[in-house]
């Protein structure tokens, strides 16, 4: 057990060497608030944000996807504006209301 704790030892320690030697500055834009929430995060993990990236890359490359959902879990601005017309006609007593949709669909017709 001693020996591959060893062996394990020296293999981290090769391959942070060589990635020392092949690693290369990359500049993103941050809000400076989130940096600081990020900063502070990251700190209570025992990282700095530049670990943490990587292990987001990392683990983005090994699953061939981001690692999580990225989705809007709200309406996005040309929908929420559909839905305030909506709203505004529905108050409108000058806009036709239908029951269905062959009333609807009649009303086209003509």
């Amino acid at each position: 057990m001693f020996v591959q704790y060893a062996h394990n030892i020296a293999t981290f320690s090769k391959g942070m060497i060589e990635m020392a030697r092949s690693t290369t500055n990359i500049s993103i834009r941050m809000d400076a608030e989130l940096k600081a929430q990020a900063d502070a995060l990251f700190a209570e993990l025992g990282m700095n944000i530049s670990t943490a990236f990587n292990i987001f890359v990392r683990q983005c490359l090994r699953e061939g996807r981001i690692p999580f959902e990225i989705a809007l879990k709200r309406p996005n601005r040309e929908t929420i504006e559909a839905m305030l017309e909506v709203e505004r006609m529905a108050k409108d007593p000058n806009v036709k209301g239908y029951d269905n949709l062959d009333e609807l669909f009649a009303d086209l017709e003509k």
